[in-house]
């Protein structure tokens, strides 16, 4: 009697069971695909975000001087510096027409590349022959994998390559992180990044001696096991299925960089999901009898169904939303990468400025001189009963001696010098420029109220040139309160958060709203008089920069304006060291 029965159980365990894997397997792989192109997103996304940065870069005059020879590497150095910083790369670097690196981004890291060569690397082989380049592998330098890419640099009859070295192991962790079971191959079938530890820097299938000395001979992955780890697939692909040591897999190629991903999940849930079906059919057989048992089974099968639905569509709402970052953070960088562009065109319009004012004082400083000599000759000759002549005569000296300062002017704006530091106590130059502008204070009336701090205020910087900085801003200060009832100018120095802080405030008539931006900029003036050249703030906030300091000024129209100087202070070992 039960014979019949468990012959028909097992019949229909055995087709459920051979249903059920084909389901699953089906379900699987669309799992798998939509995973697949997720992964794709992202890892083109990440490429994509830096793909410009080379040719970007090779564009600034600082690199093409380095490369031509014309021009001081460590200019180049720190601009490669920052431009990796806010482009958030890990290196980028330039390398001649040997493929030796004459400027790097790490240039004062105790593993920089400068003096390294890497002509062997293919990015620069094919950057040199094509004009682009692109390479994953392992530094030798550093023993860091990254994805190299390279463009081709002509500079004045100098030939290079200006390389960006990018890290993708942030896409790895997310993919470690979040459970994700997927790989990312290169061209030639290893794995360079994978969710699963064990299975980076294998084949997918056996690599051909050719294939082992072209990775050898680039040294790509060097100190890997590579030659020896056995491969990860149990046979070729069979179109985009793969299958693996109790794992089965979905398989695409990136078009743009030729790379294979892999999405992959393990066999023994899938045969768990068939045998179980199995056996529940078996069972339904069994209990066909019994209508609850079978409603109780159809609940149960339901239920199911319906939370696999809902992991799904939590699943995909997940990546859709790891997508929607990873995009923000693409235009993010897009955003950046446009400021840092357009400061750079600031910086070459302030140098154009500077060599313009240069050839001003140069062309003009010899005739002004001899002018005035003639004229004090002329005074020396004139007969002293002549008092109209020798007035006329004071008025063209003084006339010259108007345009010898503006010179003066020109030639700080243009003359770059070398920002000399040394350990100086802040509170000596603000008394002596308080000194220097005395006489101008006396003339209208004002004293400036100042009460040094106790303590030094000690930072690394050029004693004159901080004296030239305060000088400015206060001679600007007594302009401004010339002619105001109860005029007042007050200077105050104080330290906090590893900062100096130097201000100057006084009651004058204060900047328009509309004026703050540009106060700064060379050659812009608010005085009426004619005789500012606009170059006092500018100098100052030259000045500065080479200090690593910075310049903040807030006003109100008729109430006054104060003027806020940050330096930061010097380091305890700094102290030592002076």
């Amino acid at each position: 009697m039960l014979v019949r029965p468990l012959l028909l159980a097992g019949l229909v365990g055995a087709l459920v069971w051979a249903v059920a894997q084909n389901l699953a397997l089906g379900t699987a792989r669309k799992q798998l695909d939509q995973t697949l192109l997720l992964t794709e997103r992202a890892v083109e996304a990440e490429v994509e975000r830096l793909r410009s940065l080379p040719a970007v870069a090779a564009e600034d005059v600082r690199v093409r001087n380095a490369l031509s020879g014309s021009g001081p590497l460590q200019e180049a150095n720190r601009y490669l510096e920052r431009i990796a910083v806010h482009a958030q790369a890990e290196q980028l670097y330039l390398l001649d027409a040997r493929g030796e690196t004459i400027a790097a981004s790490n240039w004062n890291q105790p593993s920089g590349f400068i003096g390294e060569n890497y002509a062997f690397r293919p990015y620069f082989k094919d950057a040199m022959a094509q004009g682009q380049g692109r390479f994953y592998g392992i530094g030798v330098t550093t023993g860091q994998p990254g994805y190299f890419l390279a463009t081709r640099v002509d500079a004045a009859g100098a030939r290079g390559v200006l390389a960006v070295k990018m890290n993708l192991g942030a896409l790895q962790a997310i993919w470690r992180t979040a459970d994700a079971d997927v790989a990312l191959a290169d061209e030639n079938g290893v794995v360079i990044l994978s969710a699963r530890p064990d299975w980076e820097y294998r084949a997918l299938t056996p690599l051909s001696p050719d294939v082992l000395a072209e990775l050898e001979v680039t040294r790509a992955y060097e100190g890997t096991e590579l030659a020896t780890a056995p491969p990860l697939l149990a046979a070729a692909p069979d179109e985009r299925n793969v299958t693996g040591e109790g794992w089965i897999g979905r398989i695409s190629t990136m078009p743009s960089t030729g790379w294979q991903v892999i999405a992959a999940r393990s066999t023994a849930g899938l045969r768990m999901v068939a045998l179980g079906a199995a056996a529940l059919a078996a069972l339904a057989t069994l209990a066909m009898v019994a209508m609850v048992k079978a409603w109780d089974q159809r609940r149960q099968i339901i239920a199911l169904r319906l939370s696999q639905s809902e992991k799904l569509e939590t699943m995909v709402r997940a990546r859709t939303a790891d997508l929607a970052r990873e995009v923000e953070a693409r235009t993010q960088v897009e955003i950046d990468l446009r400021a840092t562009q357009e400061a750079l065109v600031h910086t070459e319009k302030m140098a154009a400025l500077g060599r313009m004012s240069a050839a001003i004082v140069h062309e003009i400083s010899q005739p002004l001189a001899a002018m005035e000599a003639t004229l004090s000759a002329a005074e020396l000759g004139v007969d002293k009963t002549d008092a109209a002549t020798t007035r006329r005569l004071g008025k063209a000296r003084g006339l010259i001696r108007r345009m010898q300062r503006t010179t003066k002017h020109l030639r700080s704006f243009a003359r770059k010098d070398v920002a000399e530091r040394s350990l100086i106590d802040l509170r000596g130059p603000v008394a002596s420029a308080l000194e220097l502008v005395s006489p101008r204070a006396r003339d209208i009336g004002v004293t400036p109220l100042f009460q040094p701090p106790e303590e030094k205020v000690e930072v690394m910087a050029g004693a004159v040139r901080m004296e030239q900085v305060v000088a400015n801003l206060l001679l600007n200060a007594l302009d401004a309160v010339a002619e105001r009832p109860d005029a007042q100018i007050t200077v105050t120095l104080t330290t906090g958060n590893g900062q100096a802080r130097l201000c100057v405030a006084d009651t004058g008539n204060g900047i328009a709203e509309t004026d703050l931006p540009d106060v700064t900029e060379p050659f812009f003036s608010t005085k009426m008089t004619g005789e500012s050249l606009g170059l006092g703030l500018a100098i100052c906030k030259a000045i500065l920069s080479d200090f690593d300091g910075t310049l903040d000024i807030t006003s109100d129209l008729g109430q006054g304006t104060r003027v806020t100087v940050t330096v930061p202070l010097a380091l305890a070992k700094e102290a030592q060291a002076a």
